[in-house]
């Protein structure tokens, strides 16, 4: 079994859980198999994952093996494993919209790196998967990205709410779809996060037959990711991502967002919360013969675990698409996987039931 040649854009905390995550598995024996939400894809276990390109704008990273970097500021991710140096330093990537004004200070940014440096070293490292882990709102340095796999030839996972599987325009599926490359998107989901957690509550509702009236879920955290969110002009796709996650599950989604009865995402940065997010989720609605019925959730992760948990799931059916010579968005993956793919499941257990087939292919 050959390894999955992967490359990260953003070298943040997920990314770090990631890398970690990888090689706690690997430590641990291909046998072990514990907190995986599918041990085996395709023949592929964790431990056949190789991180071998990365990239990031932050002065504290460029130019540092991969093992040292995860662990610079203003990364603050645990170390939970040993790495030894990988012989993958991190390049430089393009800024573009990448650092929001009231980051600068805290992301260290370089302005040198250049589009084509990315394009050449996933060539020369030979990378077949590039993740995007930009920050939120960085939609043209996400396109950038997308752009540089394509000129690479390499498959491209979306992990942030820029819609590029789901692109409107279709430009994005048709490209990938031409060169007949892998596309996975858009906005990751949470391997038990506040989204899956939402959309479980409301399929609920629907199941048994009951009204979902009006509906938030508001976010608090500590890590970079909240302190990007700050500014409100950077959420406007994250809050369509969110949002359409929670709606597609309910009868009356229109309804409820033209009354605006719902409100969803990113509430406030909480310094001292660190990687921890917590997440609090109300429904309000009627069932039989109209009485009311009132849900309040209160949800606490760890935010990078429960990405990387994810991660490992679609990198690897990815490389199953590459193997079959799949392109295009792949619409079985990306329901299951992600907040705004480029076709919702109605609740996750048919998405759940898309993905299977698709891995039984």
């Amino acid at each position: 079994m050959s390894r999955i040649r992967v490359a990260i854009a953003g070298l943040g905390n997920c990314a770090s859980m990631l890398i970690q995550g990888i090689e706690y598995y690997k430590q641990r024996g291909e046998n072990y198999t514990e907190g995986l939400i599918t041990p085996v894809i395709g023949n592929y276990k964790i431990t056949d994952i190789e991180i071998v390109a990365a990239f990031d704008v932050s002065k504290n990273k460029v130019g540092k093996d991969i093992a040292e970097a995860i662990f610079e500021k203003p990364n603050i991710t645990p170390k939970i494993v040993n790495l030894d140096k990988t012989g993958v330093k991190v390049v430089a990537g393009p800024v573009l919209d990448g650092v929001a004004p009231h980051m600068v200070n805290v992301f260290n940014p370089t302005y040198e790196g250049k589009l084509e440096n990315v394009i050449e070293e996933l060539k020369n490292s030979k990378a077949e998967i590039l993740i995007n882990m930009l920050p939120v709102g960085s939609e043209k340095a996400t396109r950038a990205y997308a752009d540089a796999a394509l000129e690479a030839n390499t498959a491209f996972i979306n992990a942030m709410p820029v819609f590029i599987a789901s692109d409107p325009t279709g430009e994005y599926p048709r490209k990938f779809k031409e060169k007949n490359l892998p596309l996975a998107g858009d906005d990751i989901k949470s391997q038990v996060g506040a989204t899956i957690l939402h959309r479980t509550l409301t399929s609920l509702f629907r199941l048994r037959g009951a009204s979902v009236d009006e509906t938030y879920q508001l976010n608090v955290g500590g890590n970079t990711d909240f302190l990007n969110m700050k500014t409100e002009e950077r959420l406007h796709t994250k809050r369509i991502s969110k949002t359409k996650a929670v709606t597609s599950t309910l009868d009356n989604p229109d309804l409820i967002e033209k009354e605006g009865k719902i409100r969803i995402g990113p509430s406030d940065y909480i310094p001292f919360l660190g990687n921890t997010k917590v997440a609090y989720i109300y429904i309000k609605g009627k069932g039989f013969a109209g009485f009311p019925i009132r849900i309040e959730a209160m949800l606490e992760v760890d935010d990078k675990s429960d990405c990387a948990a994810v991660l490992v799931d679609v990198i690897r059916a990815v490389k199953i698409a590459l193997d079959r010579h799949i392109g295009g968005p792949l619409i079985e993956v990306s329901a299951f996987y992600f907040k705004h793919p480029p076709v919702q499941a109605k609740d996750d257990d048919e998405a759940y039931r898309w993905f299977k087939k698709f891995v039984e292919m």
